[in-house]
């Protein structure tokens, strides 16, 4: 189960927007022995995160809440948002290439194939985003702090 720790912000229905808490990773950053990530981290990601999760014990606003998500979740949904857009435009870029009438178009046919298979790809992440959100896969509020 992969866990964090946020502070409800926002109560919209039966879901709550909460701001995560800025990790370090470690939490040697300040140690003569830490390798610094938590800065370097500091420097790309200045505003707080936020995100939307299902509110199951209906925390109120200004709680410490620890969020949760089911093992595997994470992993499949990097693999669909980055890994199935590459694959339709790969497709693509081959069908258009295989399609062209000779040989000096080939080209032009694999750049339509390839930006029509990455379209398909985007817009198949966001069907499938859409169908994550209301699944049991979603982000929960486990427990208050």
């Amino acid at each position: 189960m992969l866990e964090a720790r946020a502070i409800v912000v926002q109560l919209e229905g039966p879901e709550a927007i909460v701001e995560a808490r800025q990790s370090g990773g470690c939490g040697h950053c300040d140690d003569a022995k830490g390798c610094g990530a938590g800065k370097l981290s500091q420097l790309f990601c200045t505003q707080p995160r936020r995100f939307r999760v299902r509110n199951g014990i209906n925390a109120r606003i200004g709680e410490e809440v620890e969020v949760s998500m089911a093992d595997g979740v994470l992993l499949r949904s990097a693999l669909t948002m980055y890994f199935l857009p590459l694959l339709l435009a790969l497709a693509g870029g081959m069908l258009g290439t295989h399609w062209a009438f000779d040989y000096a178009s080939g080209d032009a046919y694999a750049a339509v194939g390839a930006a029509l298979g990455l379209t398909a790809g985007f817009l198949l992440v966001r069907l499938s985003r859409l169908r994550l959100l209301s699944s049991s896969a979603a982000p929960v509020i486990k427990r208050c702090s």
